[in-house]
């Protein structure tokens, strides 16, 4: 069997202008990075600006599990699937980060025959966008502790410094850290942290932001800190504004490749859904709306916390209406959330499938509450049995859900047709009355117990003493309308790891708030989750290499 790196290697890419031209582009709207890779230019996104929009499907899955769901895999088939109907489909992903490449991932470019490509190029540096928020980051750390260094006019309190700093890697020791050892001129000393830069807030802005003057808007309002009469301070009174926005001019441009099949790909910002928002760029989405007839785009982890986001967060803000949503699973998981032990997944168990299924129904209750048609679909593996397959759709169907199989990972785009046509189906048939969850005017602890309760399906929530008096703090500066944006564990719908199925009756732990006033949200804290992970004991970065010609192995 060829690993997915040794399929994208043997793929043909074709020219991006080509890809290009199948969604009505010249050369002159893109902006060239070698062959194969592209940015849209500014002027081929202000003209797009004026089409129609195509229809919205966002791809999400249940709680992910050792056994694997395949939601970018389904989303990049059901893309080329799309196309061999002959419908113009656009992909919009969300763009790999170096920390899990290295750590427990590997890659994240879809698997199989649903793969884009240039697959290499797009999990390593692809065209440094991650760089680019990284280097503003930072920036704006090193403005804030030289102001305070010379002078510190602002008045900052170094005790409630909030801005981090940040690294695209998987590194546990710089979670905490003291910075300005030494002499006096080298700083003043204080506790500092590093979180991973897709946990930065610099990227839900700019996977939110709209355009430049909206992005210099945002990067304005970040609080960086507050002074010593407890009032905050932001970039903007930094002077650091426009520097940044200069640092990240080129990546708030979305980049498009292709897949294997050859159909475009805008991938832009936006992976982590456990410590962020998750999703895709907003410029990405509406571009991809504007270029075809459907926009595929996906949200990260299960849709506890990815599709819950993409509603509650990030449609609310750019005005986006999903027309439906695809739910991936597969039969391996299920057994899995019903107790069965990773290396007997391969073996019949309807006991063990009939017991964890209830993650899948869980996730289908929740989708339902946001008035969207529902599209279950089996990413299909070759030990499913016939038995287990029927079950699945019978629970599925019975629930008012469409289903369909999916063989996209072994036969690509022609795998993905049977899903495509019950998508189209529902489409056709099925309207969507799309609405989040909250109201923007509900309390954030009402809207925080609304997730809990409606989405987690906790009983209750408790909050650290802390927590509670900043979420206090943040509405009197009058953010109390922000929508939240839930930090907490994706491989659970509790805030406990290793609570699968449908954990019930549990208390959500919610130990830190803060705001993210420039991306526009309040970030909860729950459970033990990190805001940068570290490399497990034998991280994925030991079977990457590089041979004498260049030819990179390891990625999958």
């Amino acid at each position: 069997m060829k690993t997915d790196i040794q399929i994208a290697q043997e793929a043909t890419m074709l020219p991006i202008t080509e890809i290009a031209e199948q969604v009505g582009l010249t050369p002159d709207d893109l902006e060239m990075y070698g062959k194969y890779k592209a940015k849209l230019s500014d002027e081929c996104m202000e003209r797009l600006a004026k089409e129609e929009d195509g229809k919205l499907v966002l791809v999400t899955a249940i709680n992910p599990t050792p056994a694997g769901e395949g939601k970018t895999t389904t989303s990049v088939g059901l893309g080329q699937a799309f196309a061999k109907l002959g419908k113009k489909a656009v992909l919009a992903l969300r763009e790999p980060s170096l920390g899990p490449c290295f750590g427990i991932k590997g890659g994240a470019a879809g698997g199989g025959y649903a793969q884009v490509v240039p697959m290499e190029d797009l999990n390593l540096h692809f065209t440094g966008d991650f760089h680019a928020i990284t280097s503003a980051n930072n920036l704006l750390a090193a403005l804030l502790d030289n102001h305070i260094q010379q002078g510190n006019e602002l008045g900052i309190d170094p005790r409630q410094i909030k801005w981090k700093r940040c690294l695209d890697m998987n590194d546990r020791v710089l979670r905490n850290i003291v910075v300005g050892l030494g002499s006096k001129m080298d700083g003043m000393v204080r506790e500092d942290h590093f979180v991973i830069t897709v946990a930065s807030e610099i990227m839900a802005i700019l996977c939110l932001s709209d355009d430049m003057a909206d992005l210099k808007r945002r990067l304005g309002r970040i609080i960086v800190a507050y002074n010593f009469k407890g009032e905050p301070v932001t970039a903007a009174d930094l002077q650091a504004v426009g520097s940044m926005a200069a640092l990240l001019k080129d990546a708030l441009k979305p980049n498009m490749i292709q897949t294997l099949e050859h159909t475009p790909a805008l991938v832009h910002g936006g992976p982590f859904a456990n410590i962020a928002h998750g999703c895709n760029s907003v410029r990405a989405t509406k571009m991809a709306l504007k270029m075809g007839d459907i926009c595929v785009t996906e949200a990260g982890f299960g849709a506890d916390l990815g599709a819950e986001k993409f509603f509650d967060i990030k449609s609310r803000m750019a005005g986006l209406h999903p027309d439906a949503v695809v739910l991936v699973a597969t039969i391996r998981a299920l057994k899995y959330n019903g107790g069965v032990a990773k290396d007997a997944l391969s073996e019949e168990n309807m006991d063990a499938l009939k017991k964890g299924i209830v993650n899948l129904e869980k996730h289908i209750e929740n989708l339902q509450k946001f008035d969207v048609p529902v599209v279950v679909t089996l990413n299909s593996f070759i030990t499913d049995t016939e038995e287990e397959t029927a079950f699945v759709r019978d629970f599925c169907e019975k629930r008012g859900c469409a289903f369909a199989l999916s063989e996209v990972w072994e036969k690509g785009g022609q795998g993905g047709v049977a899903l495509a046509e019950t998508i189209l189906d529902v489409l056709d048939h099925k309207e969507s009355h799309f609405a989040p969850i909250y109201p923007s005017e509900m309390s954030l602890k009402d809207k925080i117990a609304t997730i809990a309760k409606e989405i987690y399906g906790a009983a209750d929530v408790s909050y650290a003493s802390a927590a509670e008096k900043e979420l206090a703090h943040i509405t009197e500066l009058g953010m109390g309308d922000f929508p939240v944006c839930m930090a907490k564990t994706q491989y659970s719908l509790s805030d406990d790891a290793k609570k699968l199925g449908r954990p019930e009756g549990f208390t959500l732990n919610v130990r830190e708030v803060y705001a993210s006033a420039g991306a526009g949200f309040v970030v909860v804290v729950t459970g033990a989750i990190m805001t940068m992970p570290g490399l497990p004991k034998k991280p994925a970065a030991f079977g990457i290499d590089v041979s004498d010609d260049g030819v990179i192995t390891g990625l999958f």
